[in-house]
């Protein structure tokens, strides 16, 4: 999933870049990529990381760009940026990295605070129906730890990989689409969309065929579109993006 789920997020990420010489801040961006394509198309892009392995291949990847974008050691919820500084702030990891729901406010606080008036905050949250969809779909549901952990986000959001399960995302909280745009609009926010970012369409029996052939792409992305906003649909999709203005 991961190229079309790269390419899908750079199209909802596109849709709230007004300016051509846009002032960007990519939180929790890894390694890069989403930083160097927006330097790419021209931005004026700051990205902060918490991870130091992830830093260095960042700064690596900066290092070849015309156009480069700066990196950051640091996390969400203390940025080292000024006040009133940027006109997008992209929140990648630190929605479904802070288990703690004060920890999530503190980062949406800091976010406001960096940016312009009127600036937008794109928010990447996992559904906490995600892991469930994904067990019935491959038949781990029918394993005791890996049903115990689906049960856990159903209730509580909080996900907790069992020790059996060592390739699962580490510890991190999966959202209810209505709790994620309360917990912006709580801290002052205005909601404009909730976006799905893979949405059904990852559920096609034979996806990676499908996205092979051009005709079947083209209803499947059309069928992508349509949904994307749908709110009784929204927990069919593993990720999405929430879009607040300052």
């Amino acid at each position: 999933m991961g190229i079309f789920e790269f390419e899908r997020i750079k199209s909802l990420i596109n849709k709230y870049i007004e300016s051509p010489k846009s002032t960007i801040i990519d939180v929790g961006g890894g390694t890069g990529k989403y930083s160097e394509w927006l330097a790419k198309k021209g931005h004026t892009v700051h990205l902060i990381e918490p991870v130091n392995k992830h830093v260095t291949l960042a700064e690596n990847r900066a290092r070849k760009l015309k156009n480069k974008f700066s990196v950051h050691l640091g996390e969400a919820r203390k940025l080292s940026l000024p006040d009133n500084f940027a006109d997008v702030l992209i929140l990648h990891g630190p929605l479904y990295h802070l288990q703690e729901k004060k920890d999530r406010e503190a980062a949406i606080r800091e976010a406001l605070r960096v940016l312009k008036k009127d600036g937008v905050i794109l928010g990447f949250a996992i559904n906490y129906s995600a892991t469930t969809l994904v067990g019935l779909l491959n038949g781990l549901i029918h394993k005791p730890s890996f049903f115990g952990m689906c049960k856990e986000e159903l209730k509580s959001g909080v996900h907790n990989p069992p020790v059996d399960f060592p390739w699962l995302l580490a510890e991190a909280y999966y959202h209810k689409p209505n709790e994620l745009k309360a917990e912006f609009v709580e801290q002052g926010c205005t909601y404009i969309n909730t976006y799905a970012v893979e949405g059904m369409i990852w559920l096609d029996k034979d996806f990676f065929g499908s996205m092979a052939n051009e005709k079947k792409k083209n209803t499947l992305m059309e069928l992508a579109r349509i949904t994307e906003n749908d709110n009784n649909l929204l927990t069919f999709s593993p990720h999405m993006m929430i879009a607040v203005k300052k």
